[in-house]
């Protein structure tokens, strides 16, 4: 293993990547420019799309993936071929907000069945502290017939991807190393060094990297779930939170943070593991999961403020036409997986209504097989009595107030209502002009 790195850089032996969604993809795609890459997934549609050219997730672009030298494939056995592997496959919560690790414990019963001697396997899936070395160590082991720590190592590496992001990118991003001794965070760290232009900080164990991961995201859901918290308060006052906020921001050192929607893979789900493995501890959580209540429970608040307006403008709630604008979990990102918009529809539906949903960024056969839902084109929403913009796709931003009108009933515009959970609309104009307008 000492000349590991050296052989990956001289192309001797290879690097894997197991999971090609948006985070493997990516990292598969840089290392290729360093190293001879495998890329492997389970889903063989998918790996079809890569070898055509085609980026379903738009997180580097069907340019990149058509020129890279990535060895996309869905047979598993080409696994054997690599030395260094990278484990990215997505950490969800069960519905009792439990961590739900079958697909980590897929992966590595793939990967241990076509483990070689002197392999590393790298983790970048979000897990709770100790489920590298208590669940996955002993699958590679049982799988292979292999000794971890004399027949083969393991680090792990927290994925810190932000999907639809063209700024904060794998290579801008600080990336966290660890391994299961010095050998192996040496390698580990110098591995990604090839790739990470920002560097690497060197975790003193793997747990510390693991725990690193869990509360980085924990800390945004805490701070979301103030603003929101904060949001429901004035909205009771009477005040605009987001003017609030504005005053607030002008100190050198408050934190920028906004009411808003928590969806996604990470910061929805994240604060899930750490809690459960607290709770395995006897401790049981107080702020995080409270913090996680608030956020759990904003679509319904969004649907309440709603009827609210509704009813002031003199709507029937029941026979009201809904218009949603933007379904994805996150602007500009087609993964609709985690969204929290669902929750929006979900809660309507107790109300009896059945919006319209339109988003361009979507993945629409995503969001069928996940939710059995279907969209229509922006300008198909026409003759609704209520808007609401869940997501700031740029689409949406570039949005007049003439372009809102096109999508409303022929009425007087104090019938209109907008609640503009994004807050990317200037209140003062729509409320001038006439419009039940509401946002966090």
């Amino acid at each position: 293993m000492r000349n590991l790195y050296n052989d990956i850089v001289a192309k001797k032996e290879k690097i894997s990547l197991v999971g090609l969604g948006y985070v493997g993809m990516p990292i598969a795609v840089a290392f290729s420019k360093k190293a001879d890459v495998i890329g492997f997934d389970i889903n063989a549609k998918k790996v079809e799309l890569y070898k055509k050219g085609i980026d379903p997730t738009r997180e580097v672009g069907d340019e990149a993936i058509k020129n890279c030298t990535v060895d996309f494939t869905s047979d598993e056995t080409k696994l054997k071929e690599a030395k260094f592997h990278i484990v990215a496959v997505p950490t969800p919560v069960n519905a009792d907000h439990t961590p739900d690790l079958t697909p980590v414990e897929g992966a590595s019963r793939v990967l241990g069945r076509n483990l070689t001697k002197g392999s590393v396997v790298v983790y970048e899936s979000t897990v709770y502290p100790g489920v590298p070395e208590d669940i996955c160590i002993p699958i590679l082991e049982k799988e292979s017939g292999l000794k971890c720590g004399v027949d083969f190592k393991i680090g792990y590496s927290p994925e810190r991807i932000n999907p639809g992001d063209k700024v904060h990118r794998l290579e801008t991003i600080v990336k966290i190393v660890s391994g299961m001794d010095e050998e192996t965070l040496d390698t580990v760290a110098k591995v990604y060094e090839l790739v990470v232009e920002a560097g690497v900080h060197r975790a003193s164990s793997i747990k510390v990297a693991e725990a690193a991961k869990v509360i980085e995201n924990s800390q945004r859901d805490i701070n979301i779930a103030f603003m929101n918290e904060l949001s429901i308060i004035f909205n009771k006052m009477g005040i605009d939170t987001k003017s609030v906020l504005e005053a607030a921001g002008t100190k050198w050192n408050f934190l920028k943070f906004a009411p808003g929607l928590v969806g996604g893979h990470c910061i929805g789900v994240d604060p899930y593991y750490l809690t459960y493995k607290a709770e395995e501890m006897g401790y049981h959580s107080q702020i995080i999961l409270s913090g996680r209540r608030i956020n759990d429970d904003m679509g319904k608040y969004v649907v309440e403020s709603l009827v609210k307006n509704l009813i002031k403008a003199d709507i029937p709630v029941k026979s009201a036409k809904v218009g949603i604008l933007g379904f994805t979990f996150k602007e500009n990102c087609p993964d609709t997986r985690n969204t929290r918009v669902i929750d929006i529809v979900n809660e309507l539906s107790e109300y009896g209504i059945t919006p319209v949903i339109a988003d361009p960024a979507a993945d629409k056969d995503e969001a069928f097989r996940e939710y059995g839902i279907s969209f229509v084109d922006t300008d198909e929403i026409k003759d609704v009595d209520a808007l609401i913009i869940a997501v700031a796709h740029n689409e949406f931003l570039s949005m007049s107030m003439q372009d809102l009108d096109k999508h409303f009933a022929n009425r007087e515009n104090a019938h209109k209502v907008v609640v503009d959970i994004k807050g990317i609309l200037n209140r003062d104009e729509y409320e001038k002009d006439g419009y039940q307008y509401w946002r966090l």
